[in-house]
């Protein structure tokens, strides 16, 4: 096995999104520094402010890059099975330098970190260079469609290069967008994760076609989201437990699939499914460090 094969092994077992058996064994935080968006999908509401919902774009507050790593230098400090730190919002990571800020000085402090960014895919192509000298090791592409028919009824509108884009031309650039990222951030080594969000009675058919093309490419891992109905599609029905392992058993053919998603919010922090109040646990490693400064 080659260096940079077994990193690659390394970031899948010590990734709870990427392997079953460590999402009990490792914890990960989100740091919210990104909120500007470039899409507007039309299932998504644009609140960040919500301290009693658990689900992505959500978070109590937005970090400058100081306050997110006092955030995690305090955390690395309480909690040793911390493996993972990730970015992924509450708008898109690749569309705000804050990202490339933080994620450059988290790898210079804290090497042994996998650092990890959630994106639509829209401006992964052009940052690929940035995402791999800021250190990331795996990401995750949020690919809703194959069809511009498709994904014209998913995303309301695109930005892209300063100009705004609807209807079937922001959904071929987009589209064409996240498969070329994807294919160069896989050939590049990234450990590659998608997301699918299904969204009923509008994108049920093209999954496995996402699946199969996703896992032609060599993605990881694809975890099938179901729909949070909001927004525009506020109207619809979420998918239950049993269409959703019948959807996965469709895909997991072209691709492994992912059956522990929590759905994270944009600023979760600890193990999946067992997530922590991220300001108690940064006041309470401060009072650990005041305490250790009063007795010494």
């Amino acid at each position: 096995m080659t260096k940079s094969e077994a990193g690659y092994q390394s970031v899948i077992q010590t990734h709870p999104c990427f392997s079953e058996k460590a999402h009990h064994r490792f914890g990960r935080i989100h740091l919210p520094v990104a909120p500007a968006c470039n899409i507007q999908c039309r299932y998504c509401i644009r609140k960040f402010d919500c301290a009693n919902e658990s689900r992505p774009g959500i978070t109590s507050k937005v970090l400058t890059p100081d306050e997110a790593m006092e955030r995690v230098r305090a955390l690395v400090e309480r909690n040793e099975r911390l493996t993972v730190v990730g970015i992924a919002g509450p708008g898109d990571p690749l569309a705000n330098p804050a990202t490339f800020r933080v994620l450059h000085r988290i790898n210079h402090e804290f090497p042994e970190l996998t650092l990890c960014v959630s994106t639509n895919g829209l401006l992964l192509k052009d940052s690929l260079e940035q995402v791999l000298a800021a250190g990331v090791r795996s990401l995750t592409i949020t690919i809703n469609a194959v069809s511009i028919r498709t994904a014209a009824a998913v995303y309301a509108w695109v930005m892209y290069d300063g100009k705004r884009y609807e209807g079937a031309e922001a959904a071929h650039l987009l589209l064409a967008n996240q498969w070329q990222g994807l294919f160069h951030a896989a050939r590049a080594g990234l450990a590659v994760k998608v997301n699918t969000v299904w969204i009923p009675g509008v994108n049920d058919a093209e999954i496995p076609l996402i699946a199969e093309r996703a896992g032609s490419l060599g993605v990881h891992i694809m975890n099938i989201l179901p729909l949070i109905p909001q927004a525009e599609f506020g109207h619809l029905r979420r998918p239950d437990h049993q269409a959703l392992a019948a959807m996965r058993d469709r895909c997991r053919p072209f691709v492994s699939q992912m059956s522990h998603c929590r759905q994270c919010r944009a600023d979760a922090c600890g193990i999946l499914g067992e997530d922590k109040d991220m300001e108690l646990e940064v006041l309470m490693a401060r009072i650990g460090e005041e305490y250790v400064d009063s007795v010494m």
